[in-house]
């Protein structure tokens, strides 16, 4: 049994965005029903700017599927496309918190819609030549794909590329194929992975990290004895808390609140000030 995060969850049973846009400006499409996996995505531009005003999804698949397309919608509104075409599946995933290595090419399969999206709103051919090796026909997956994914996401063995793209998870008679593809990849040798890049939360994504903390960490710790702390306000990254309980006129207060600063510096990555109401 695999296990998912709490974001997977919510967005596997409450997905944001979920359906089809009417009269969409940019629609990308990518695997089959026949495949397993299918994704549709579409998306409202604004002309003047670029900017993707609204996006939403329709999806045929597990609980990844479902939970990564909702993530990627929420992820391009109010992008422009330059900005959206920087999107990788690494960025769908650390949005859910992660997702089991085994299920990782539903978060690929989002990045592609994506491409496949602002690719035919601005008129760019469908990519041909390459694309039309398939090495792997159970799942209708080419040895471009095999290639593009495995440079990406740094991918060395035949069981990666197949978390990643499900090629080699049917009846395994392209597993050699991958490999010979992989050792031909990386012949001059395994290039260290470039570290990721930094990027700016969003403010919503920001107070839900602190939310989550607080909730999940720190007020079961207060309740266990008798305290509890509530979220007040974040300006920036500047977090007011409310004391309650056993909490208020605490003089541990000032050790609660710099421990309460350390867990969340540690997990925004900038430093945070908090201060109680």
């Amino acid at each position: 049994m695999w296990e998912y995060t709490d974001k997977v969850k919510e967005l596997f049973l409450k997905p944001k965005n979920a359906g089809e846009l009417e009269n969409p400006d940019a629609v990308g499409e990518v695997g089959s029903i026949v495949c397993g996996d299918a994704l549709r995505l579409s998306l409202k531009v604004d002309k003047k700017t670029d900017r993707i005003t609204d996006a939403r999804f329709q999806t045929f698949g597990c609980a990844s599927a479902i939970a990564s397309s909702s993530a990627l919608t929420e992820l391009v509104k109010g992008k422009t496309l330059d900005e959206a075409a920087k999107i990788t599946n690494r960025d769908i995933a650390d949005f859910l918190g992660g997702l089991p290595d085994e299920k990782m090419h539903c978060s690929v399969m989002g990045m592609e819609a994506l491409e496949d999206a602002i690719r035919k709103y601005r008129g760019k051919p469908e990519p041909v030549g390459p694309s039309e090796n398939i090495v792997c026909k159970c799942f209708d997956v080419s040895e471009e794909k095999i290639r593009k994914t495995a440079l990406e996401n740094h991918l060395t063995t035949v069981d990666e590329i197949t978390h990643y793209t499900k090629a080699g998870g049917g009846c395994g008679q392209c597993r050699h194929d991958i490999e010979e593809i992989l050792k031909d990849l990386w012949a001059s040798g395994v290039p260290e992975p470039k570290p990721p890049e930094k990027r700016k939360l969003t403010n919503l994504r920001k107070i839900g990290l602190i939310q989550e903390v607080l909730e999940k960490e720190i007020r079961p710790r207060l309740q266990a004895d008798g305290g509890d702390v509530e979220l007040v306000d974040v300006d920036r990254n500047r977090v007011t808390v409310g004391f309650r309980g056993m909490c208020v006129d605490c003089p541990m207060g000032n050790t609660t609140i710099r421990g309460i600063e350390e867990r969340l510096t540690e997990v925004i990555g900038e430093e945070i000030q908090v201060v109680a109401e």
